[in-house]
């Protein structure tokens, strides 16, 4: 892997994660921030996966806060706590989180939509970018049909065609399909972050640990390909 003379190995990345989960964003940007140490030894293909943190959730959302507190039994002191070591990871990669911003919680299906177009436009990395700064910098409604085709269109996607998209329920069945699929495989927290098909590193982990992943997989790969 050493030699500068060798191609770098191409690994498939599913990353199966929720546009309002903080963890996923800490995930991708320490994902992001490893495959920048290991460039020109590693590329990535990054297939954004979708999973709802919240299948059941309203029209209008709930308050953040109160939701936390009720699903995790957490008590006040216990989820600032949190909240604040959220923040200073995410501050330590370079991503901002704005808690008072993200005041409410939404349902995600239709960002998951989206991005299952924008996959396909070769634009879901902008997107999934677009979405979770939206949420966690900027505290916008994620399930807000005018929000969405804003944020796609900041992606450099057409604003027009994710109007269209979330007019109908065009990438219903496809997201439902792809989310059931994860679940049957026992993902059941993310971020999940899937090397090859197989081989898992689950949560925000540091960079190092993702790092360490990529590196040991290419190198599996790669011998796998030279005994073949």
């Amino acid at each position: 892997m050493s030699d500068p003379t060798n191609a770098p190995v191409r690994l498939r990345i599913d990353f199966v994660s929720d546009v309002v989960c903080p963890w996923c964003a800490i995930g991708l940007a320490a994902l992001e921030q490893a495959l920048e140490r290991t460039r020109g030894e590693v590329e990535a293909d990054i297939h954004f996966q979708p999973f709802e943190l919240n299948p059941g959730m309203a029209a209008g959302g709930e308050d953040a806060v109160e939701h936390l507190q009720r699903k995790y039994g957490m008590p006040p002191a216990q989820l600032e706590a949190n909240q604040q070591a959220i923040v200073e990871r995410g501050a330590a990669l370079g991503f901002t989180f704005d808690m008072d911003r993200r005041r409410r919680i939404h349902n995600t299906f239709d960002a998951h939509r989206l991005l299952h177009w924008a996959e396909a436009e070769g634009r879901a990395r902008e997107l999934k970018h677009a979405l979770l700064r939206g949420y966690f910098t900027e505290g916008r409604d994620v399930s807000d049909h005018d929000t969405l085709a804003d944020i796609a269109a900041a992606a450099g996607l057409p604003a027009d065609g994710a109007r269209r998209i979330l007019a109908g329920d065009m990438y219903a069945d496809e997201v439902r399909i792809a989310e059931q699929f994860f679940q049957a495989n026992g993902i059941r927290s993310v971020p999940a972050v899937i090397l090859e098909r197989k081989h898992l590193v689950s949560g925000g982990q540091p960079v190092d640990v993702f790092e360490q992943a990529l590196r040991q997989v290419a190198a599996a790969k790669l011998a796998g390909a030279a005994s073949a």
